[in-house]
């Protein structure tokens, strides 16, 4: 599980915002490498290369900034809750978090790839002009720096030619070392983070995804060698280059132009990511201390369909509904964390999370919780739990809305218990002040084992309903998608009973799936000018029918229906 996003990525309004900076900031940074006389010299060993080299490099810093913000969960999670702070606008943008951090990643990606074939092209026609014939102007500003009382604008000092001067540039320089260094970390980074290796192979990118340690070290000290060079303010008063340039064989002679002066930009990526490298470290220290609070699993529930429930207790936890937890057991991994949702409800006395046996920690939480034997398993045996969160999610914005349509793909179920089990609480106390007045559930699974865990919350909201004459509060309809003729032919036999035979409830199951232009249209009738939330915990393919839907089926008038889209990013 993961934490929630409307409408899958962020507004347009700040995707324009985010790739105007990008844009001005490229233009600005290229032109001021471009165009003034400083650089006029350096423009003549480097040519365009060297403004196309520092306008990614301008866009890199801005970006390597915004990274690592979507990522300081305790910070998002303390601007979303406080309304003091944060507008319903605000705390919708920081719910698309993770979709922003990706986009940031391939924006760093993009400026990554200009700023490195820009620098082999400098590097190349830096290693030449040091081994190109006497004579030229190329020739005598590389050649500065070689006379005592002179500086150099040439950072490379050897008489290597290519390619051998170019590979030394790359291992011997720093900023040719860290260049590399971080590059292929970023080349790992973004390469274990495809949906195929997250889901199938998630310790490898978790491992390789903290290799941003080792990219943000070099990208600070990449600049320390001050390889980018220009002339000095000094020595521009006494010596226009773009004058003095026509005569560089009389440099220095009585009468004709001084030898011209050069220093190396300082390093200022430090300047940009400063503030929020100090930012993420205070939310991993943050992460570690919470994660030392002790945690005691109390019961441990084996559901079919490779399922199981951890119910825990934790001093001082507080939740809301949807929220979600990253769990690490010591006894599995020393390292890693996984995010889970919760599916206990803040009226409980106790918080739980459900886990799908998907992958090798999920298998090695299910041996150390002692789900693959046979006898029972005492308290004192269950492995240790380390949590950090709560964290928030847009699915605290369901009892917000008057009607919301919840919908579940197999074990995308989860948020929504804890939203049904507050729901139930919340009836069985004093629901008066209650906004929440219809939901419209939706449940799509392939195996029928998959609804016998989550039967026995329907089946006591329905109850619920039904003992307070409120039984059009939950519409629910859940939808086998997978089915074989044995069981076609049984649930026809059985089809006339009052009860339905795979859950239990009253409502029958239904097979196939559901005709979402007609619910869709269906609920739009029945709730003229109301503001609707859609939810949904599923797979990508049915976040973007439903994100269609809501779209189609609002109406262009304020006062006329409005689907609001959620979706919970995996």
């Amino acid at each position: 599980m993961g934490n929630w996003v409307e409408n899958e990525g962020p507004s347009i309004f700040v995707v324009i915002v985010w790739l105007g900076l990008n844009v001005f900031l490229f233009w600005w940074y290229y032109l001021a490498y471009d165009i003034p006389p400083k650089f006029f010299y350096t423009r003549v060993l480097l040519g365009r290369a060297l403004a196309l080299a520092r306008a990614p490099a301008a866009c890199l810093n801005f970006n390597c900034m915004l990274i690592l913000l979507p990522v300081c969960r305790n910070l998002l999670s303390f601007l979303r809750g406080s309304s003091a702070c944060c507008s319903t606008r605000v705390r919708r943008q920081l719910d698309r978090n993770l979709t922003f951090h990706k986009m940031v990643a391939w924006m760093i990606a993009l400026h990554t790839a200009i700023h490195t074939i820009a620098h082999l092209f400098n590097v190349e026609w830096s290693v030449q002009a040091r081994v190109e014939e006497k004579g030229t102007l190329a020739a005598v500003l590389s050649s500065l720096g070689d006379n005592p009382n002179e500086s150099y604008i040439n950072f490379f000092r050897n008489t290597i030619g290519n390619p051998v001067g170019g590979l030394y540039v790359a291992f011997t320089y720093l900023a040719g070392l860290t260049g590399v260094i971080i590059t292929l970390a970023l080349i790992l980074i973004i390469t274990s983070s495809t949906k195929t290796i997250r889901r199938s192979y998630f310790e490898v990118f978790w491992y390789t995804h903290h290799l941003f340690v080792i990219f943000f070290i070099g990208l600070v000290i990449h600049g320390a060698g001050r390889i980018v060079r220009g002339q000095t303010a000094e020595s521009l008063a006494e010596h226009n280059p773009e004058i003095c340039y026509k005569n560089f064989t009389h440099w220095g002679k009585k009468g004709a132009c001084p030898i011209p002066q050069f220093s190396g930009n300082p390093p200022m990526t430090w300047k940009w990511v400063v503030g929020p490298m100090f930012l993420y470290l205070c939310e991993r220290l943050v992460r570690f201390w919470r994660s030392q609070q002790k945690v005691v699993i109390t019961k441990v529930v084996i559901h079919p369909f490779k399922t199981i429930e951890l119910q825990m207790m934790k001093k001082g936890f507080k939740m809301e509904v949807g929220q979600y937890i990253f769990v690490k057991c010591p006894a599995v991994s020393k390292l890693e964390w996984h995010p889970f949702t919760l599916t206990s409800a803040p009226e409980e006395d106790y918080f739980s999370i459900h886990v799908r046996i998907v992958g090798d920690w999920t298998e090695g939480l299910f041996n150390a919780c002692g789900c693959d034997k046979q006898e029972f398993q005492e308290a004192w045996k269950l492995p240790k739990i380390a949590v950090d969160g709560p964290f928030g999610t847009a699915s605290e914005d369901v009892f917000s809305y008057e009607t919301v349509m919840l919908v579940g793909a197999g074990i995308g179920v989860t948020p929504f218990a804890s939203v049904l089990k507050s729901v139930w609480y919340k009836y069985c106390h004093d629901a008066t002040n209650l906004k929440l007045k219809k939901i419209y559930f939706y449940w799509l699974c392939r195996d029928t084992h998959a609804f016998e865990w989550f039967a026995d919350l329907l089946q006591s909201l329905e109850a619920q309903m039904q003992e307070r004459n409120n039984a059009e509060f939950l519409s629910y309809n859940i939808y086998l998608t997978g089915w074989d003729e044995f069981q076609a032919t049984h649930f026809a036999v059985h089809h006339e009973e009052e009860k339905d035979v795979i859950t239990g409830l009253k409502q029958k199951t239904l097979y196939g799936r559901p005709n979402w232009e007609n619910e869709f249209k269906t609920i739009a009738g029945q709730h003229p000018g109301s503001r609707i939330g859609v939810f949904l915990c599923g797979p990508e393919g049915l976040a973007d029918t439903l994100n269609k839907q809501s779209i189609s089926n609002s109406e262009a008038d304020p006062r006329g229906v409005h689907f609001i889209f959620n979706k919970e990013n995996f």
